[in-house]
């Protein structure tokens, strides 16, 4: 259960770095995308092909890989 927590906040921490990441490079976040999709259907064609690289493909693979450090933290210095 602990080592499921820690993972979960690596998640969470790596969620944040990835917002505030994508707030200085000024790309949208999903967040972005959900509001925009409720005000009109064709939001989708508003994205850029960086926007859509962004969410479809580094975010996952960042919040990815922060699960992957979290799980490997709590297995290497926990043992849980």
């Amino acid at each position: 259960m602990i080592r499921l927590y820690l993972v979960g906040l690596f998640v969470l921490f790596g969620a944040i770095v990835a917002n505030v990441i994508a707030a200085k490079l000024h790309l949208k976040s999903w967040y972005d995308l959900l509001i925009g999709l409720s005000e009109t259907r064709s939001y989708w064609s508003q994205l850029g092909v960086k926007n859509l690289i962004w969410l479809l493909i580094i975010y996952p693979f960042l919040l990815g890989l922060s699960a992957f450090l979290g799980n490997l933290i709590s297995q290497k210095f926990f043992s849980l």
